[in-house]
């Protein structure tokens, strides 16, 4: 099965605690704070190979968590690392961040890189909170907890050529002429369900050619398979423009021409002006003075020679890849999507907000809160005198008695629901 957009859930792992310990060996009864740091959680990765061509991978698994940070422990240990998280995705595999529809990141080279989400921070253990003032600190800092976030991931085929004309015009059958692939070949519509890639060697050189599923009259507009795979065409140097010329299907040669090109336009204008090569297929199908006939009177109306092509006497095979090979090293490859500056993994730690539940309790919430909470233990009572002046020197205190907060009134934060007086 073909697979080539999906949506994934991503997690870094959260940090590890930090250790509240104090030395105690048959030496020392009472020694100073030898608490360890937290490890850090995993980050996840994405990571483009070669060795894939479709996200079938992720039909069934749709979560992806990377490791979380050990604990620290005694004697200034530091918690492992937790394992990262590395996501193999075809090469031309774009992330989208299925909140904003944001473009994240474009993987368009083999083993080239992307971290879409770092691990959280481990927590300090108590160790580092010792100074001249606190010598022995009991409290110690939990990890950083990450979240759940949602991308999608669409695959846009990375190909030299594309292969694009209505559907059964022998794009099938001279992708397998002219390259090492085995596509389904058929004699009816939409035999392509989904693009076939295969490599071209010719004159000792190679180039990657991909065959387009059919396209027809609104595929721009959503109609039959086309518009589903405009996008795998998006990227390719050069098109080869496949046109029957037969008319065994009761189209016309020329109308066919023209509104392939007004679907390509329509979906898009950059990809209209990709340089195209021309040709009539199945010209086995009718004799020599026809043949003649339909190629004058399309240049008469387009302007443009075409190349004469038979998938079943190989007619035009040869010709036709070494003008591909050529027009080719005039081409530069097309550069990667502009991905707009865009922070994916932004920590939000300045946000504060305040709501008040059923019963009046003010609860204060936000990545502020989440981050400062981190650090304290109400059971310590320098812990809990800290975290009483960074209320107040945080501006939450006014931030409660513009919201209405009087003595006696109780304030939630995290776990955390303490009576506020004044």
């Amino acid at each position: 099965m073909f697979l080539d957009r999906v949506k994934i859930s991503i997690k870094a792992g959260n940090g590890g605690n930090g250790s509240a310990s104090f030395l105690r060996n048959a030496q020392t009864m009472k020694g100073g704070p030898d608490g360890g740091e937290g490890g850090n959680g995993g980050s996840v990765i994405f990571k483009a190979t070669n060795s894939m061509n479709t996200l079938y991978n992720f039909r069934f698994k749709k979560k992806f968590l990377a490791g979380d940070g050990e604990n620290g422990s005694k004697k200034l240990k530091t918690g492992a690392n937790g394992k990262d998280m590395i996501i193999d995705v075809p090469c031309g595999t774009v992330i989208i961040d299925a909140q904003t529809n944001k473009i994240i990141a474009d993987l368009y080279q083999d083993q080239m890189t992307f971290v879409a989400l770092k691990g959280g921070q481990g927590g300090h253990g108590n160790a580092y909170y010792k100074s001249s003032i606190k010598q022995a600190p009991t409290y110690s800092q939990t990890g950083e907890l990450t979240k759940m976030r949602e991308v999608i991931l669409e695959l846009k085929t990375i190909a030299d050529v594309g292969l694009v004309g209505f559907p059964n015009v022998g794009k099938s059958t001279l992708l397998s002429c002219i390259s090492n692939a085995n596509p389904k070949i058929a004699n009816y519509h939409f035999t392509t369900l989904y693009p076939n890639l295969g490599v071209c060697e010719v004159k000792g050189q190679t180039f990657v050619v991909a065959d387009i599923p059919g396209l027809i009259e609104g595929a721009s507009e959503g109609q039959g398979l086309g518009h589903y795979f405009l996008k795998h065409v998006e990227r390719v140097r050069l098109i080869i423009h496949l046109i029957d010329v037969s008319q065994t299907d009761g189209r016309n040669f020329i109308e066919d021409y023209y509104k392939i090109n007004s679907e390509l336009e329509k979906y898009s204008s950059l990809l209209a002006k990709t340089p195209q090569i021309v040709a009539f297929s199945k010209v086995d199908l009718i004799d020599e003075q026809t043949l003649q006939k339909r190629k004058e009177e399309f240049k008469k109306k387009t302007g443009i020679s075409v190349i004469e092509l038979s998938g079943a006497t190989f007619k035009g095979v040869e010709k036709l890849k070494e003008l591909a090979l050529e027009k080719l090293s005039k081409i530069e490859k097309k550069p990667p999507l502009e991905v707009e500056e865009f922070d994916f993994d932004k920590r939000e730690i300045d946000s504060i907000e305040i709501t008040r539940e059923d019963d009046g309790t003010f609860v204060v919430s936000g990545g502020k809160i989440d981050n400062f909470i981190r650090g304290v233990i109400l059971s310590d009572s320098l812990s809990f005198a800290y975290f009483q002046s960074r209320l107040q020197d945080m501006g939450i205190i006014d931030m409660l008695k513009s919201r209405g907060l009087k003595n006696g009134d109780s304030v939630k934060i995290k776990d955390f629901v303490f009576e506020y007086i004044d």
